[in-house]
């Protein structure tokens, strides 16, 4: 009888140990995400107050700092014209645009960050003065496109002005 619970407990401490070595592995094998934390501040400015735009950016635990592409696309609620801003990288990571606004309404900032064959392209919502009607938008935060529903989507011909 005791050599069969010595037997039970030696299998099941090997169990254990090759699960543990398991998990292990795994969490090394793992690719890290390109990451983009978009942020508007303040998130309700008045107009002429500067307001600033920061993507902080990173792949796994590193600070990207030579992305392929940062590009701010900023519209009002409910305008077909979007501005696109290119952005150049300004510490640790982070792409920043100061910006002001003389027209009031609820406006929105989309990041289009491609960096380590990765794309990501996170949105948000602010206001200048006082709010106008806000888009209907998805429940998430983030927008996923393939390219070619990018390019279609966002396509820069019928823009009047440019």
């Amino acid at each position: 009888m005791q050599k069969k619970f010595i037997g039970f407990m030696a299998f099941f401490m090997i169990a254990i140990l090759l699960t543990a070595c398991s998990e292990e592995k795994n969490e090394e094998n793992e690719l890290p995400i390109l990451d983009v934390k978009l942020t508007v501040a303040p998130e309700k400015a008045e107009p002429g107050e500067a307001v600033t735009i920061e993507a902080k950016v990173t792949y796994g635990d590193e600070d990207v700092t030579d992305a392929n592409e940062v590009t701010f696309e900023i519209w009002r609620a409910h305008d077909e014209e979007h501005e696109k801003v290119e952005i150049e990288h300004a510490e640790k990571g982070i792409y920043r645009l100061e910006k002001t606004f003389s027209e009031e309404g609820t406006y929105y900032v989309i990041s289009h960050v491609t960096a380590r064959d990765m794309h990501n392209m996170p949105k948000k919502e602010f206001v200048i003065g006082e709010a106008s009607e806000p888009e209907e938008s998805p429940s998430s935060t983030h927008m996923n496109h393939s390219e070619d529903e990018h390019s279609a989507d966002h396509s820069e011909d019928g823009h009047e002005g440019e």
